[in-house]
């Protein structure tokens, strides 16, 4: 018992040398207002942290496995139901990928669709394909779940392809995410 003591006892004496150590060589080469700074521009940039796309991803993963039922080239299939502008599965792409030529946006509208195959609520993620000229076949055009422009990240009726070197809209996917329940509870 006493060897743990005064191991613990040395290893304590050796933080406190070490902080104390970096302390005074941060100290001697920086200011407080340089690392307050800093400091605010870390918490910052933590902020953003949640909004990485690692998450969606591993959602997006489980998405293959989903049974499914209908067209996907109809407005009336069930992952379109938060859509606005035309099917990229009509315009040479498929429902999670965009057609040859153009590039995914990087930033989306989502809606919550019913999947009648299965029962279950999916988070949709909305992104636009950019960079061809509008495709024109399939519109689609559904609101539920829409809200006015002021909830960006609800509003399907804004142009989403800011973010993409081109602004020019092509077409639009609609890609799950995961369950509603589980994507809204670990995104949020």
């Amino acid at each position: 018992m006493k060897d743990q003591t005064a191991l613990l006892e040395q290893l304590l004496k050796d933080l406190d040398t070490v902080t104390t150590g970096t302390v005074r060589f941060l100290s001697g080469r920086t200011s407080r207002r340089s690392f307050i700074g800093k400091l605010g521009i870390f918490l910052a940039g933590m902020g953003g942290f949640p909004m990485l796309p690692v998450l969606r991803e591993a959602h997006a993963a489980a998405a293959d496995e989903l049974t499914e039922l209908g067209d996907h080239e109809s407005c009336e299939y069930w992952r379109y139901c938060g859509m606005s502008g035309s099917l990229c599965s009509c315009c040479g792409g498929t429902i999670t990928q965009c057609p040859p030529g153009s590039q995914t946006a990087s930033v989306a509208w989502v809606g919550t669709c019913h999947n009648p195959a299965d029962g279950v609520d999916y988070l949709i993620s909305y992104n636009d394909c950019c960079g061809k000229s509008s495709c024109g076949r399939c519109g689609c055009h559904r609101s539920e779940g829409d809200r006015p422009v002021y909830f960006s990240s609800k509003a399907n009726s804004i142009l989403w392809c800011f973010g993409s070197t081109s602004h020019a809209y092509h077409c639009t996917l609609a890609r799950v995410l995961g369950p509603a329940d589980t994507a809204n509870s670990s995104i949020g």
